[in-house]
């Protein structure tokens, strides 16, 4: 893809988070899996069910501009979700391993927010009204599950401490 404006840059990204949420349907079923506390199992339930709907709202993005929902290879998401794969495979305690679920859980979610809030700044400079809605919408949610993520941490942490 050639990038010669900032709308080719913001295709192009919003072609890469496309990919990312599609790599992050698949990891949370693991992570779902792997999760001892209830609490946490029931977040990432949601969140897997958020991140359905984001994918939805990526694909009406890329309709509103007439072009087809492509993903384009996101290797920072790779790159974190293979750090989750990792510490699902170490011998830790349940308080212990849930604590390191949040962590990783964390840094996709501060990769998202990150993410969408530059998306969000490039529809809006472009005009893109719509898009900037749909963009804002599921930047939002990130900042809550990251919140959420947070105030779980607080409890299991101190679990983990202890185990």
């Amino acid at each position: 893809m050639k990038m010669t404006s900032l709308e080719d840059l913001y295709m192009a990204d919003l072609q890469d988070m496309y990919d990312a949420e599609h790599q992050i349907t698949e990891a949370l079923p693991k992570m779902i899996k792997a999760a001892s506390s209830t609490q946490l199992k029931t977040g990432f339930e949601k969140h897997l069910k958020q991140t359905e709907e984001q994918i939805r709202r990526l694909e009406t993005v890329f309709k509103n501009h007439g072009a087809k929902a492509e993903r384009k290879a996101c290797k920072a998401m790779k790159g974190l979700i293979a750090e989750g794969d990792e510490i699902m495979k170490e011998k830790a305690s349940p308080d212990v391993l849930d604590a390191a679920l949040i962590g990783a859980a964390q840094k996709v979610e501060h990769y998202e927010i990150a993410s969408y809030g530059t998306l969000r700044t490039y529809a809006q400079l472009l005009g893109f009204r719509d898009d900037a809605s749909q963009l804002d919408a599921t930047l939002q949610e990130e900042g809550t599950t990251d919140k959420e993520l947070t105030r779980m941490a607080t409890m299991i942490n101190v679990r983990a401490e202890e185990a």
